[in-house]
Formats: C-alpha cells, structure tokens, sequence
C-alpha cells in the first residue's frame, strides 16, 4: 500500500471522528483492525485493550456527546515504516456534551497507531487527551 492510501485511512478516519462526538462510534469503530491487541486511551477512563473493551470504551465515550463538529486537524508528525505508521495530531474540536446546552470548543492532542493489515491500513491504538499546554512536573504530582 502507498503512501497516499494511508493519507486516504488517515483522512477518512477523521470521518468517524465526526460519528464519535456525534454520539455514534460505529462509524470509527470500522476503522479499527479487529486483532485482539487493539487499544484505546480516552478521557473518560482507563486504556482499553482487546476488540471488546476497545469497542465498549469508545462506545462509551461516543455516549457523552450530544453533538460535535471538527474545527481543524494540526498535524505534528507522521511516522511511518512498511507496515505500521503513527499520526500525531492536534484536533480541533466544538462539542455539546449530553446534558449540556452550550458547545465548548476542545483541542485534543490525538496519536493513531495504524498497521498495514490484508484488507489496508488499520487502527491498533489511540489516545487522545484534551491537554494541550505545557504542564510542570508539580502540577502532575498535584494531582
């Protein structure tokens, strides 16, 4: 596979992105390889590991959201080998969380593990946290 197909899974992934802060993960879910050593990290709790904590996990994180829109993707890196590649991304996001009446707008720092598989490329792993300033080795111990 090319390089332009990844850009292609990496630009589509985005799509399911789109489903995630729209409530449905099953869009982005497609997305993902279906090995048992895929894993998920969020916000909303602990890394995820295997296809069924993974799909359980991010289906929970879609539920939060009432409605989201992407703002802008900032790409700041894109490691890639012949059959794994790693995106790291700033997204940018405007989401109204269930319960909540105003959209706030959120910046998540997003990194994607994607492994060349029989049927293209495929998510293994992602984790995205909405910290996106620099932190101090105080403040982490504070918590």
């Amino acid at each position: 596979m090319t390089s332009q197909d990844l850009e292609q899974t990496i630009e589509a992934t985005r799509a399911g992105v789109l489903a995630v802060v729209n409530g449905d993960h099953r869009p982005f879910m497609a997305f993902y390889s279906r090995a048992d050593d895929v894993s998920i990290g969020n916000p909303f709790g602990p890394f995820a590991l295997g296809w069924g904590d993974t799909d359980r996990t991010i289906g929970s994180a879609a539920a939060r959201y009432a409605s989201g829109q992407i703002l802008g993707v900032d790409r700041v890196s894109l490691h890639r080998s012949d059959t794994l590649a790693c995106v790291v991304e700033v997204e940018r996001l405007r989401v109204t969380m269930v319960g909540q009446e105003a959209p706030a707008d959120v910046a998540l720092r997003a990194t994607t593990v994607y492994r060349l598989e029989d049927d293209g490329w495929r998510i293994v792993h992602r984790h995205a946290d909405p910290i996106t300033s620099p932190r101090t080795t105080e403040s982490l111990l504070e918590r």
